[in-house]
C-alpha cells in the first residue's frame, strides 16, 4: 500500500507530507482560542489548497496513480474533515469529489459507513472550538 514502482513512491511520499501539512492548518484553526477570528482566512485560502490536490490527482483515480495506497485514506480523511467543516468546498473540483466517492465506495468503507458504528464526529477533542461534538 506503499506504491509498487518508482513514481509511484514518489507520489506517496509527496501527497503524505502534503496532507500533513494541510491537516495541520486545520487542526490549529480547530484549537485556536481565536477559532471564529481566523476562520474567514482559512475558509478564503481552501480553495487554492484544494486546486493543488486536483491538480495533483489529475486524471488518475487515486493519488499514487490507479492503485490504492495508504494515502489515499489520509487524504480522504482530510478532504472529508474540509468537506464536513464547509460542505460546499469540493464544488468546483469534480476530480476531488469522484475521488471521495470511489473510497467511499470501497466494499469494507461502503459498509462501515452504513453501520452503526460509524459516527461523523467528534473529529477533534473537547478541548476544540470546533468538530468535538458528536454526531451519529
Amino acid at each position: 500500500m506503499c506504491g509498487e514502482t518508482e513514481e509511484e513512491k514518489i507520489r506517496v511520499d509527496i501527497i503524505e507530507n502534503q496532507v500533513m501539512d494541510f491537516r495541520t492548518q486545520l487542526i490549529r484553526l480547530c484549537y485556536s482560542s481565536d477559532h471564529e477570528k481566523l476562520k474567514p482566512q482559512y475558509l478564503e485560502e481552501l480553495p487554492g489548497q484544494l486546486k493543488q490536490f486536483s491538480m495533483f490527482l489529475g486524471k488518475f483515480s487515486w493519488f499514487a496513480g490507479e492503485k490504492l495506497t495508504f494515502v489515499d485514506f489520509l487524504t480522504y480523511d482530510i478532504l472529508d474533515q474540509n468537506r464536513i467543516f464547509d460542505p460546499k468546498c469540493l464544488d468546483e473540483f469534480p476530480n476531488l469529489k469522484a475521488f471521495m466517492c470511489r473510497f467511499e465506495a470501497l466494499e469494507k468503507i461502503a459498509a462501515y459507513l452504513q453501520s452503526d458504528q460509524f459516527c461523523k464526529m467528534p473529529i477533534n477533542n473537547k478541548m476544540a472550538q470546533w468538530g468535538n461534538k458528536p454526531i451519529c
